[in-house]
């Protein structure tokens, strides 16, 4: 299937995301809350773009926007690059210390109002990456509390949280760096909690958290051999040499 993303000829499957076509095809579009690990989350409207369809217009998100044959594509028509400015202006006073979205904004060529550090506000966009990270290893530990002006990501009740495996995951898929997580001494601290980090059997180096690999070993039931990438990716090559003798 054929479709037309800003006059240049793509070829796609039907129901392949928007967004994906666009990026295989060399045609940028600027995203924030989307994470190829994660699926399409779809909160902060930044990847917006206008598809054209039997002479109908329509704007779309493209990182869950599922590809029809016969649509053309605009991601910066006039349409976009005004409301994508709405989309800047509204997530830059939600958050005026995220440096990232005025980095973004510029490079979609979209300007802003600049608003000073420190203001109202912090880092956190409310995109819901890191609770979508959580969810998915089943943990569960953070989520989005509150309502309006209120609205926050923390672990409930604002106290420790007893499902927090110490991962981490939340804070490296965060786009704008707001959750603190420090490594250090064989510990690592996140949420207020400080964990232990297993070391690798074969190299020693510091890899995951006993609640991380109790999960693991629960879910997979795998044996407890604990091993950093790097060695399990030796182990499996002197594994499929010992097989080839």
């Amino acid at each position: 299937m054929i479709i037309l993303i800003d006059g240049k000829e793509c070829s796609c499957e039907k129901g392949e995301v928007l967004l994906k076509v666009a990026e295989r095809n060399g045609i940028h579009i600027p995203t924030l809350c989307y994470h190829e690990g994660l699926g399409d989350i779809g909160t902060c409207r930044v990847c917006i773009v206008e598809v054209m369809q039997k002479g109908w217009s329509k704007v779309v998100i493209s990182c869950a926007y599922p590809v029809e044959e016969g649509i053309e594509v605009f991601t910066n028509s006039p349409k976009i690059l005004r409301k994508r400015g709405v989309v800047f202006t509204l997530l830059a006073r939600l958050a005026p210390d995220a440096k990232v979205i005025e980095e973004i904004a510029e490079f979609a060529g979209v300007s802003i109002p600049r608003l000073s550090p420190g203001a109202e506000g912090g880092r956190c966009v409310l995109c819901g990456r890191c609770t979508t990270a959580c969810s998915l290893l089943g943990s569960g530990a953070i989520a989005k509390m509150d309502r309006g002006t209120e609205k926050r990501i923390d672990t409930p009740y604002s106290e420790l949280s007893d499902e927090c495996l110490g991962c981490t995951s939340c804070a490296r898929v965060c786009p704008t760096s707001t959750i603190a997580f420090e490594e250090k001494r064989g510990q690592v601290s996140i949420w207020g909690r400080t964990f232990d980090l297993k070391r690798c059997e074969l190299c020693g180096l510091p890899i995951s958290t006993d609640e991380m690999v109790l999960c693991a070993q629960q879910r997979t039931a795998a044996d407890a051999t604990v091993l950093c990438k790097k060695c399990r990716q030796i182990q499996a090559v002197l594994r499929t040499s010992s097989a080839t003798l």
